[in-house]
């Protein structure tokens, strides 16, 4: 069994995945736009989305996830109930992800040490996705 992580960025996908591209060295595998899909009703997005991601799997270290803009629904909830979990292979590789992840991003917890690993941090991004920064300890 194999479970993947599938965040819906509702109409911001592309600016999220090209961050995480710049800033921690993730890779779009496979990107397609709803434009690509199919011409079955079922499959078309309404006006003004066919640029859109229909979806993307990014690959970031050893782990591949997926992603798409959704719905691009304006009413839609912020992200919640689940965070993705990073680990860096080192401090620094950690602190530079917490930094980048929290440029515009809101802090839930500073990155430090804690009785569990050397470096843990809590941010919410830019893009209103929760991650858990950690380096695991030696």
């Amino acid at each position: 069994m194999y479970v993947q992580p599938y965040v819906f960025f509702n109409g911001r996908c592309e600016e999220a995945l090209e961050y995480y591209c710049a800033k921690l060295g993730a890779e779009v595998i496979l990107k397609m736009r709803f434009k690509e899909a199919p011409p079955d009703a079922a499959n078309q997005p309404r006006p003004g989305l066919e640029e859109k991601i229909m979806h993307a799997s990014v690959r970031m270290g050893s782990t591949t996830w997926m992603a798409s803009d959704g719905n691009c629904d304006p009413a839609a909830s912020p992200m919640s109930g689940f965070s993705l979990s990073l680990t860096a292979d080192d401090d620094a590789s950690a602190k530079k992800y917490f930094d980048a992840l929290s440029d515009a991003g809101q802090v839930a917890m500073p990155f430090q040490p804690t009785f569990w690993s050397k470096g843990f941090g809590m941010v919410v991004d830019r893009f209103g996705l929760m991650w858990m920064v950690s380096v695991p300890e030696a």
